[in-house]
């Protein structure tokens, strides 16, 4: 080894010195990753709006549009004439079920080509999709294949975008910027609404073809980005590369290689992956994801713990019935006469999403997780259920067949706190939790297996609700927030629970914290020592490891022996 010209990697128990400083350029490169949110919102955005264009609904019911009289020629009543519920709920819900198997394939991916090539790739994937709906005319089934092949796009870019963004961020404000990714999330919806808005009107293919084009912009955008940017340094440690992930730590910590800060953190980070490897014993390819649901739900630390708070965080965010908005709010809008013109109020709610998301940036670092999920579900019970009890009486639709203009107003407005309080704490804090939680041996897949709960309970709130709303169906209208209320009530209790906080820590001191405390007195809990140390691999203590023990003579191995101490022989910085 002495040949080599390194000597090998060594931390410290000075818990001041677990994370490097970070320089403003590599806050700009965490920041960037959370540009991948924009497919995810874009898509939630557009397909509400394309559904109700006259264009898009005389193209597959065959019934012709006067766009002079603003009218259905030959309908009774043209004014709410629309797809049938069935054809709209197969186009909007479809994507959501690409989604959930590209955010379970995602996680394989993360692990064996790496997180920032599997998010390119998914940028591909996602254009593919793009491709097919842009060449459909009438056909329903090359555009429903299209929208399932952008949603195994959108699934590898969700799953691991989170992945990337929790391994990369600083601590101190980790929260901040994977809630940049919600942000990304609201400002792709409020595009898609601003690009359907004003491609409404057309009376050519260009209505609907135009909103969908759009999205090869983010494509490109991120797949290029992310070909800049570094991989993932943790990714690296789980593959045995310390000098490469020494490099990535370095260029995301805006420090040398040399820094004695890129050294503790990086030994910190090895540390804890060699006693979480003691603890999952990594066996087959299904083992490894069978390791996700081993342990007690009574111990917090356990794999199966993590996996129920992963994706029970992510259907408890769903339930709360914020897409509900953003899928079908001009179908909503339109139903409640007398009210704004139902494109102009979907603008102004998802501009209420977009400005209030920013809050959480302050407000997820200042109050913490645990505590804005708290508030943020007793904010939406109030709202929602105010919106149904004005929809039930105030704003019920008269003989005939109009809705007091106040009421309608007045339920718009409660819509809007609704939004408000969803953007500013369930909306970004359920994607930082999910990236916060799972120790590094099934990071991927637990996260994975968080965004594909997020997309499946999507697909069933995108599949159900027109059923739910239709007039050609239930058409509950307005009472529909009576649902999403009491399902927000079970949020509520899940997470006060559920959620410990973890504000403030490493990933690596999350581990220790869920081991010792439970979730209702995580918010006290203060870490006392470090991995390194614990691991007993300090720089004024001599090295724990023999030759027999040392898998490899040069940096760069493909895996760590599961032997305590042995991985550290691969860890190198120049002398």
């Amino acid at each position: 080894m002495g040949s080599t010209g390194f000597v090998p990697i060594q931390g410290t128990s000075d818990l001041s010195r677990i994370e490097a400083p970070v320089t403003f350029k590599a806050y700009l490169l965490c920041a960037f990753a959370a540009f991948g949110g924009i497919f995810f919102g874009y898509d939630t955005g557009w397909m509400g709006g394309v559904v109700i264009m006259p264009y898009f609904v005389s193209m597959y019911t065959g019934v012709p549009y006067d766009y002079d009289e603003k009218r259905y020629i030959g309908i009774a009543n043209s004014e709410n004439f629309a797809l049938p519920s069935s054809t709209v709920s197969l186009m909007t819900s479809i994507l959501s079920c690409g989604t959930f198997f590209g955010a379970l394939i995602a996680g394989d991916l993360a692990d064996f080509i790496g997180r920032r090539i599997t998010i390119i790739y998914g940028c591909l994937v996602f254009s593919g999709g793009c491709v097919l709906q842009i060449a459909s005319t009438n056909q329903e089934a090359l555009f429903v294949m299209g929208r399932l092949v952008a949603g195994l796009g959108v699934g590898f870019i969700s799953a691991v975008i989170i992945l990337y963004m929790s391994e990369i961020a600083p601590r101190k404000i980790r929260g901040a910027l994977v809630s940049g990714y919600q942000f990304c999330i609201t400002l792709g919806i409020l595009l898609a609404n601003c690009v359907t808005y004003s491609t409404s009107k057309r009376s050519d293919s260009g209505s609907y073809r135009i909103p969908i084009g759009v999205q090869f912009l983010w494509a490109l955008i991120l797949g290029v980005g992310l070909y800049l940017l570094p991989e993932s340094p943790r990714y690296h440690v789980q593959k045995g590369k310390l000098d490469m992930a020494a490099k990535d730590l370095a260029i995301v910590r805006g420090q040398p290689v040399e820094s004695e800060f890129i050294k503790d953190e990086l030994a910190e980070i090895v540390a804890n992956h060699e006693y979480e490897m003691q603890m999952i014993p990594q066996t087959s390819y299904i083992g490894s994801w069978m390791a996700c649901f081993q342990g007690s739900l009574r111990k917090g630390n356990s794999n199966l713990r993590r996996t129920l708070l992963g994706t029970g965080l992510q259907m408890a965010q769903q339930v709360t019935g914020i897409n509900f908005i953003f899928y079908f709010g001009p179908i909503f809008f339109k139903q409640l006469k007398n009210g704004p013109d139902p494109f102009q109020t979907t603008l102004v709610s998802t501009l209420v999403n977009v400005v209030s998301t920013p809050i959480s940036f302050v407000a997820v670092e200042w109050f913490g997780r645990r505590m804005l999920l708290l508030l943020g579900g007793v904010g939406m019970i109030i709202a929602q259920y105010i919106v149904a009890i004005l929809g039930v009486t105030a704003g019920r639709e008269n003989a005939n067949g109009e809705h007091n203009e106040a009421a309608v107003k007045a339920m718009i407005a409660f819509i809007c706190i609704n939004i408000f309080c969803f953007a500013t704490t369930w909306g970004p804090v359920g994607w930082v939790t999910v990236g916060e939680s799972f120790p590094l041996p099934i990071r991927s897949r637990g996260v994975g297996l968080s965004t594909a709960s997020n997309w499946f309970w999507n697909c069933i709130i995108a599949t159900i609700t027109p059923f739910m709303v239709g007039n050609d169906e239930g058409g509950l209208g307005p009472s529909v927030f009576f649902v999403w209320a009491t399902l927000t009530i079970f949020s509520l209790i899940f997470a006060y629970f559920l959620v410990p906080e973890m504000k403030g820590l490493t990933l690596e001191q999350i581990d220790q914290m869920m081991e010792e405390v439970s979730p209702r007195k995580s918010v006290g809990w203060v870490a006392t020592t470090t991995f390194a140390a614990e691991m007993g691999h300090l720089r004024d203590q001599k090295k724990p490891h023999s030759s027999a023990g040392m898998a490899h003579d040069f940096p760069g191995s493909a895996q760590y022996p599961s032997s305590p101490g042995a991985m550290y022989a691969d860890a190198y910085f120049p002398k």
